[in-house]
């Protein structure tokens, strides 16, 4: 247990616990300077949280590596479990359920008993007054109850629940006659012209009475306003606007006289409707806004946008505690800024060059714009409220603030999406986990090949379903909705009887030539692919050595753990107990079952059972029993001579170990040095310096058992060098005499008889060195002439190791 056969020679010098020798220990002292600042001392024990796996030397052991790994992980999952909160905390089902009820209000509800017409179904002028004459009206003043009790004056409250705040906006954009061109034969019939909407073609000019906001235009700075993605056009923050009562009797009055003074007309391109509402049982506000767009082909085109946001943000408890989350997340933004400088520091533009690297910048640079736009955010809704209560008669104009808030959560949601994906990170130290990125990347130049032809074809379907059914087909009326509709074909989304309506001829063979080559040859065309490649990664994977993982070290740790805390047996317990039970002799199956059991790895039984099997026959001999008993008795008295004597006991292993175990014990036994050095004055112990003795001599006899095997191997490859020479002899000799013959002339028959009994004897030469040379290797004897013959139980006594070194110098002289 005590050395490990099967590693390099720099490998064998290292023992079970490497300990520094004495006069290593003592050039230690002489290098280590008397004196350190409190200062750097205290930026050392700073410097350490954020110590990154980036920030290690290369050649950092793999156990130390996933230490680190391990420890970013659990940070990394702490970050995400308080941003996870963040997010959830912004979000409730109030506010689906909040949305929902107000849509139904002012989207659902018809216009009048005898017409079913709703605001979605809005087709001219006149629908549009009806719907604000009837359900704008009623949807937004409830002035009574059902059974008609009047609420307090000056106040409404939309379902008995949500304040309407301040009074409500009507707002229009305009186009000037004469902003298209009448060809010339029909200019005596056409006097008017009035184009789709620009912000050229925009009008600005007084009309109608002349004599109010709703008559002058206002430009999009008075209005504190901001432009519109219609479903048509892209509209400016201005136009001519009307703001309501506070009454349902005078917005009636005012609407009334909007409607007889012909407020729409020709001209007219777009009406915005804007209030804002607030329930206070749930804190949330709901910002509307109800567009009726008025194309130059005539008709109308409706929208909506209902942004339900919570912008007081600190009311209950729970607020409170979502506030705390925020502190800790700047905090932890904060801390990972640091670790991203100082990586950039250390590898400068190199950093860069890996993708989650790169992430990671993204993730903190949106996260410090979300930041800081919620403490604006959050001082702008306190001073705007607190306007709004001084003059309850205004439009107060939400829509910044809501938009700010729809991009606060998308924002948000981005980083959210960036965070989940940033696991991959961590689990792709997994070897199984690993396989989709290893797969992703193998293929993407297959893939980017694939793509380009892919979407030659895809296009050119587009191309052509935009200009056959772009005039007749919904789904075909604009070049980005062919896209849209064509991957929504590929998925089994389509409607074949509206493709085939609008051509009967280029319909179905649009329909059917884009679904063979798409779906039936290109699609499959990409599965072929990623299968082969993820078929290729699964057999390299498998032929790769195996490395410790993430779940090795935390079991690892774990076992660490339980020794220490002696709720588990070491692993020479656990050996010494299987001894016991065997009795006689030991079967390698036996063992392997009964330690498998235990916890230890197949690599380390089978490097036990190795060491001590030295007839290779699969069983342990009584002999054999008796000097691993020996052994683990030495072991155990190193063991515990290490607990009475050390202020921190070691854990004991079973061997053989990695490398990155050995790194590990020679920090540990590093530490226990320095602390030996701090309790003695002059040196280490007399138990400290046999704990080194006994070690030096499992060492050298392990060393000594690995040169006998050496010694047999040189042997034998000398005697093979011997044969071939001879065989080489004798063929020339051959060679000679059928030469010989042929010159002389004489009989062939003599001469083949010669030839045989010559080549008969040669075999039988080779025959009898064979089973000399075997017979030699079964007793450890070397065929050659002076060399002696090394027993594997020859060692060195501990006397002898400590005197000088000869037989260490004389063994690696062997090596």
């Amino acid at each position: 247990l005590g050395s490990y056969s099967g590693g390099s020679g720099a490998r064998m010098q290292r023992g079970v616990y490497p300990t520094p020798t004495v006069q290593v220990l003592q050039q230690r002292d002489q290098e280590r300077p008397e004196h350190r600042g409190c200062g750097k001392r205290v930026l050392e024990k700073v410097r350490v949280l954020w110590g990154t796996r980036l920030m290690e030397d290369r050649d950092t052991s793999r156990e130390r590596y996933l230490k680190n790994v391990l420890r970013e992980l659990v940070t990394y999952i702490a970050f995400l479990v308080i941003l996870c909160i963040l997010t959830y905390g912004m979000v409730s089902s109030n506010m689906y359920y909040y949305t929902k009820v107000m849509s139904q209000l002012f989207l659902d509800t018809p216009v009048s008993r005898a017409e079913q017409t709703t605001f979605r179904g809005l087709a001219s002028m006149d629908d549009f007054w009806k719907f604000t004459e009837g359900p704008l009206l009623n949807g937004l003043y409830w002035d009574v109850w059902y059974n008609n009790k009047s609420l307090p004056d000056n106040q409404s409250l939309i379902y008995h629940e949500n304040l309407l705040l301040g009074v409500p906006r009507l707002r229009q954009l305009k186009v000037r006659n004469g902003s298209c061109t009448v060809h010339e034969d029909l200019r005596d019939d056409i006097s008017e012209c009035y184009s789709m909407y620009s912000a050229g073609n925009e009008d600005s000019a007084p009309f109608g009475l002349k004599n109010g906001t709703a008559w002058m235009y206002t430009t999009e700075k008075d209005l504190n306003g901001s432009s519109y993605w219609g479903l048509i056009a892209t509209y400016s923050g201005g136009g001519y606007h009307l703001d309501l009562s506070r009454t349902r009797e005078e917005s009636a009055a005012q609407i009334h006289s909007l409607k007889d003074n012909l407020w729409l007309d020709r001209g007219t391109r777009a009406v915005f409707i804007d209030f804002s509402v607030y329930n206070a049982n749930i804190n949330l506000f709901c910002i509307v806004r109800l567009v009726v767009e008025f194309p130059a082909t005539g008709g109308t085109v409706t929208s909506w946008h209902f942004e339900t946001v919570k912008l007081i943000r600190y009311v209950s408890n729970l607020d409170y505690f979502i506030a705390a989350c925020e502190i800790a997340f700047c905090l932890f933004i904060l801390y990972y800024v640091v670790e991203e400088a100082l990586e950039i520091r250390i590898h400068r533009l190199c950093y860069f060059r890996s993708l989650w690297n790169c992430l990671d910048v993204l993730i903190i640079a949106l996260s410090v714009a979300a930041i800081l736009l919620n403490i604006y955010q959050t001082a702008t809704v306190n001073n705007l409220l607190k306007y709004l209560l001084e003059n309850q008669n205004i439009f107060p104009n939400f829509q910044p603030l809501a938009y700010m808030q729809v991009q606060f959560n998308n924002m948000v949601a981005v980083i959210v999406f960036f965070s989940w994906v940033k696991l991959f990170k961590f689990i792709n130290f997994n070897k199984t986990m690993s396989q989709l990125s290893s797969t992703m990347s193998r293929c993407a130049k297959d893939i980017t090949g694939f793509a380009i032809m892919f979407f030659i074809i895809f296009l050119a379907y587009a191309q052509l379903a935009y200009l056959v059914f772009g005039t007749q087909v919904n789904d075909f009326s604009t070049f980005q909705a062919c896209i849209f509709t064509q991957f929504r074909i590929i998925l089994g989304d389509f409607d074949f009887a509206e493709i085939e309506e609008a051509n009967r001829i280029l319909g179905p063979v649009y329909f059917t030539t884009f679904v063979f080559f798409i779906f039936f040859i290109l699609l499959n065309m990409f599965l072929a692919i990623i299968n082969d490649t993820y078929a290729e990664v699964k057999a390299d994977m498998a032929q790769q050595k195996s490395e410790m993982e993430l779940t090795d070290l935390i079991k690892k740790g774990y076992n660490k753990a339980m020794v220490k805390l002696r709720l588990k047996k070491t692993a020479v317990d656990d050996i010494s107990e299987s001894l016991r039970q065997a009795g006689g002799k030991l079967n390698f199956e036996e063992l392997r079952q009964d330690l498998k059991g235990k916890g230890h790895t197949d690599a380390e039984i089978e490097a036990i059972f190795a060491k001590y099997d030295q007839d290779g026959d699969q069983e342990l001999t009584e002999h054999e029993h008796q000097q691993m008993r020996d052994d683990l008795e030495k072991e155990r008295e190193d063991l515990e001579l290490d607990r009475s004597s050390l202020p921190r006991p070691t854990s004991s292993r079973s061997f053989p170990r990695s490398l990155d175990d050995d790194e590990e014990d020679d920090d540990e036994d590093s530490g226990h040095s320095s602390r030996r050095r701090g309790s003695s004055s002059g040196g280490v112990s007399y138990e400290e310096f046999q704990v080194l003795v006994r070690r030096v001599d499992r060492m050298e006899h392990s060393i000594g058992s690995i040169v006998s095997k050496i010694d047999a191997v040189i042997v034998k490859l000398e005697a093979m060098e011997r044969a071939k020479l001879k065989r080489r002899d004798v063929l020339g000799r051959l060679l000679d005499g059928v030469t010989e013959d042929e010159r002389l002339g004489r009989d062939s028959d003599v001469h083949r008889e010669q030839m045989e009994r010559l080549v008969r004897e040669e075999l039988e030469r080779w025959e009898s060195d064979d089973g000399a040379s075997q017979a030699s290797h079964r007793l450890g004897t070397p065929l050659g002439g002076g060399a002696a013959p090394r027993h594997r139980s020859s060692r060195p006594s501990s006397s002898q190791s400590t005197e000088g070194g000869e037989s260490g110098g004389h063994s690696g002289g062997s090596v």
